[in-house]
C-alpha cells in the first residue's frame, strides 16, 4: 500500500514539474527574441556560435550560454530592453581569455589536424586543417580546444594538433618568411639528406617557416620550433608560389587529376582523404582560393551557370551540385558536389576521387548523379565575400613584410 502511494506521489510530482516547464516555455518571451537574434547573426551554427537560452525566474529571466559574436549578445540585450523584458546576463563571451591564459590563437603543427564536432577522438570528423593554418581558439576542455578555421568552420582539435599562441606570437610567426609544400605526399628530414631520419610527414598545402637553403634542401621551422629539411623539388617559397599561380581552369583541372584515387573520407579536406566538398575545397585551396567547407555552403557562392542540365555553357572548374530539389512541402537539400573538367565529364570524391561522365550515350554514363543534379555555379574569378583569395588575405603571412623581405 505504501509503495502504491509513493508511486502515485512521484507521478503527481512529475506531472506538476512537466506542466510547469511547459508553461515556462509557452510564456517565455525572451526565447522569441533570442531566436530572432540567432537567425540574424548566427543562422548557420557551423560557422557562428550563439548558444543562448533564457530561464524564467519570477518576473525576470536568466540568460545562459555562450557566443563568439559580441555584437549578437549586445543586440539581444538591446532588444530585451526595448521590449521591457527584465533579465540577468550570464552569457559567456568567447574566447575564454582567462582559461586560455591569453593564447587565443593557434597554428596547426602537424601535417593534417583532425577537427571534430565534440571534444573526443570518437566524435565525428567534420573537417581538417593543414600545417601552418592559423586558428582562432575560443575555449579549452581537457586536452581539447574549440577553434575556428579561416573558412570560419567551428570544431574541436586535440592538443597534439596545434601550437597555442598569443596574438603577438601569431603576428611574429606570420611575419617570418614561409615555404609551402607542393607535392601530394612527402616528408621532412633531420638533415639536408633524404637518407637521414624523418622529422615528420607532409602533404600538399602545408606551410612552414623558411630559414635557408642547403644542398638542394630548404631548412624549415615548424610552428612548435622544430627544425627540419625539405627537398627543394617538393616545395616552394610561399610568396613565389603565390605569385606564380595562374588561377585558371587549366590549373584547377591539373590539380584535381593529381588527387585522382584519393579515398573518400567523411570530413576530409586534405590529401590524406577527402569527402565531396573537401575535394573541391582542396583543389581550389592548392590554387590559392579558400572556399566554404560544405557543399551546402559552397552552393551559395559564385555565379549560376546552369540549372536545366544544359552543360554546353560549363567551363572547367565550375562546380556541380547534387541532391534533392525543393517541393511544396520540403526544402532543397544539397548533398554532393563535383568539378567540371570538360568534354561532358566531372571529377568528384565518391568512394574515391574519380571522373564521371554526363554523356547520356556513353557506356560509363553516370545516371545516378545525372538524375540528382541541381545546378552549376562558377566560382573562378567571381567576386564573392565567401571566397577568400590567399593573394589578398593575410591568412598565413604578413604579405607586406614578406614582400619587403624578398626585395
Amino acid at each position: 500500500m505504501i509503495k502504491k502511494i509513493n508511486y502515485a506521489v512521484l507521478m503527481l510530482i512529475l506531472i506538476l514539474v512537466s506542466c510547469q516547464e511547459k508553461e515556462e516555455k509557452e510564456n517565455n518571451e525572451a526565447r522569441d527574441v533570442i531566436a530572432e537574434v540567432q537567425e540574424e547573426y548566427a543562422p548557420d551554427s557551423r560557422v557562428a556560435l550563439f548558444d543562448v537560452e533564457a530561464k524564467k525566474k519570477g518576473d525576470s529571466y536568466i540568460l545562459k550560454g555562450e557566443s563568439n559574436i559580441p555584437k549578437a549578445v549586445e543586440e539581444l540585450q538591446n532588444r530585451l530592453k526595448a521590449e521591457n523584458i527584465q533579465y540577468k546576463d550570464s552569457i559567456s563571451i568567447l574566447p575564454d581569455e582567462k582559461g586560455l591564459e591569453g593564447k587565443t590563437m593557434g597554428v596547426v603543427k602537424i601535417s593534417v589536424a583532425n577537427l571534430r564536432d565534440e571534444p573526443k577522438h570518437s566524435a565525428q570528423l567534420v573537417t581538417q586543417a593543414t600545417m601552418g593554418m592559423p586558428l582562432k581558439v575560443y575555449k579549452k576542455e581537457g586536452g581539447w580546444y574549440y577553434v575556428q578555421t579561416p573558412d570560419d568552420y567551428l570544431a574541436w582539435v586535440d592538443y597534439g594538433g596545434i601550437e597555442n599562441m598569443t596574438n603577438e606570437q601569431l603576428s611574429e610567426w606570420k611575419k617570418a618568411k614561409k615555404l609551402i609544400f607542393t607535392k601530394a605526399f612527402g616528408a621532412s628530414y633531420k638533415e639536408a639528406n633524404s637518407s637521414s631520419a624523418v622529422v615528420g610527414d607532409l602533404v600538399a598545402g602545408d606551410v612552414l617557416e623558411l630559414l635557408s637553403e642547403q644542398n638542394g634542401f630548404y631548412e624549415v621551422r615548424y610552428p612548435n620550433q622544430k627544425k627540419a629539411f625539405v627537398r627543394m623539388s617538393e616545395a616552394r617559397p610561399y610568396q613565389d608560389w603565390l605569385t606564380s599561380l595562374e588561377q585558371d581552369k587549366e590549373s584547377l583541372v591539373e590539380t584535381s587529376k593529381e588527387l585522382m584515387g584519393l579515398p573518400y573520407l567523411w570530413g576530409g579536406t586534405s590529401p590524406k582523404g577527402v569527402d565531396c566538398s573537401g575535394f573541391t575545397k582542396t583543389v581550389y585551396f592548392l590554387n590559392g582560393m579558400v572556399l566554404p567547407r560544405d557543399a551546402s555552403q559552397q552552393v551559395h557562392t559564385g555565379k549560376l551557370v546552369d540549372s536545366t542540365r544544359n552543360f554546353e555553357n560549363l567551363v572547367a572548374g565550375d562546380l556541380l551540385f547534387f541532391g534533392r530539389p525543393a517541393t511544396d512541402s520540403t526544402s532543397e537539400r544539397v548533398v554532393h558536389v563535383g568539378m567540371w573538367i570538360g568534354n561532358n565529364k566531372f571529377i568528384h570524391s565518391m568512394g574515391e576521387v574519380h571522373i564521371s561522365n554526363f554523356d547520356t550515350t556513353a557506356t560509363d554514363f553516370d545516371e545516378y548523379n545525372y538524375n540528382r543534379y541541381l545546378r552549376t555555379k562558377r566560382l573562378l574569378n567571381e567576386k564573392n565575400n565567401q571566397i577568400k583569395y590567399l593573394s589578398k588575405e593575410d591568412i598565413f603571412t604578413d604579405n607586406s613584410s614578406e614582400k619587403n623581405t624578398s626585395e
